[in-house]
């Protein structure tokens, strides 16, 4: 299979056990993730040639994060060593009606401190075929977003194929900056990925007959807005993850994948969520994968929907699955049973 390359922030996640709140916690359980990081080990899992591109400080906590990496098979050769800390995230899980919350705590990070010189794209790129990014890398300052411009021309200089999910952070940068600094890198973006929100966040272009907060999902809506998308940047193809939330605990979960004027709608799966956190990036390395295994349009939307489905059933960021269980769930096996 192709080589893949995925570059962004790898955090360390701290998060109460359970559902307690964090007024509530008297210790929290340490694990990393992070977008980008998260597809990388996602692809792994799957059985890709995957490398996790980030700098972080030579010390023993970035050597932790690094090592969460590794034991997945994700290449960290090309991770830059250098800087003071490792970005940090503190995660509330919401249950029923309480909605889950996050809390950053990544100003001054190893990546957010990086600059142009850390990297040398070119030959990051040597025998690579595709490069994946989320908007979350940019949002971490000015430089960094150059730092991200610099790589996704690099890449579509060498003909890699480029992918971005819009992955919009209001605790990050407003709406405004991230519209200008997207708006700029969209254009050397093959592949955009979005939510249901995303295309609006940043972009102001809406979904009609959607609202997000009862839940209703317009399939109609969402052609108009992929198709917006395209026809404004010129991507080759524009995938959308629909999130219909009925509670923090139960959602029902689909996506549409648009290309070359089409639109291919997955299955809607009813998910009774662990950790919903990752789903999204499981969805864009189920969609990396689909691509490069040449999957139709319907097959890969398929396959990265019941990546992404299955994910919302594991503890942490990082999805561990095989392509065996994606398969069997997009095939239509989604009874649970036992497996002897």
């Amino acid at each position: 299979m192709s080589r893949i390359v995925t570059f962004g922030e790898i955090m360390l996640r701290l998060a109460p056990e359970g559902y307690y709140r964090f007024v509530q916690a008297n210790s929290y359980g340490a694990t990393f993730g992070g977008g980008e990081a998260n597809v990388a080990v996602t692809l792994a899992n799957l059985g890709a040639d995957v490398a996790f591109i980030t700098k972080l400080p030579n010390h023993e906590i970035g050597q932790a994060a690094v090592n969460s990496l590794r034991r997945f098979g994700v290449d960290t050769s090309g991770i830059v060593r250098g800087g003071n800390r490792v970005g940090i995230y503190f995660l509330e899980k919401g249950a029923s009606q309480r909605a889950s919350k996050v809390i950053y705590d990544r100003a001054g990070s190893a990546i957010a401190a990086a600059v142009p010189e850390d990297f040398d794209w070119n030959a990051i790129f040597e025998g690579v075929s595709w490069f994946h990014v989320t908007g979350i890398t940019p949002a971490l300052g000015d430089t960094v977003a150059a730092i991200t411009m610099e790589a996704c021309k690099t890449a579509k200089a060498k003909g890699v194929t480029v992918s971005c999910d819009l992955n919009y952070r209001k605790n990050l940068w407003p709406r405004d900056k991230a519209g200008e600094v997207m708006g700029k890198l969209m254009p050397v973006v093959d592949v955009c990925i979005a939510n249901e929100e995303d295309a609006a966040d940043v972009f102001g272009i809406h979904a009609q007959g959607t609202d997000i907060n009862t839940g209703k999902i317009s399939r109609e809506g969402y052609q108009g807005v992929a198709k917006a998308l395209t026809d404004r940047f010129g991507f080759k193809t524009v995938a959308i993850t629909l999130r219909e939330s009925l509670s923090a605990n139960d959602n029902n979960w689909s996506a549409m994948l648009y290309t070359g004027g089409v639109p291919y709608f997955s299955k809607k799966y009813p998910v009774h969520i662990v950790d919903r956190v990752g789903g999204g990036d499981s969805f864009g390395a189920g969609l990396i994968y689909g691509t490069l295994q040449h999957y139709t349009p319907q097959e890969t939307v398929e396959f990265a929907v019941a990546a992404s489905c299955l994910k919302h059933s594991i503890e942490g960021d990082f999805n561990h699955v095989s392509v065996d269980e994606v398969q069997k769930l997009a095939g239509g096996d989604a009874s649970g049973r036992v497996q002897r």
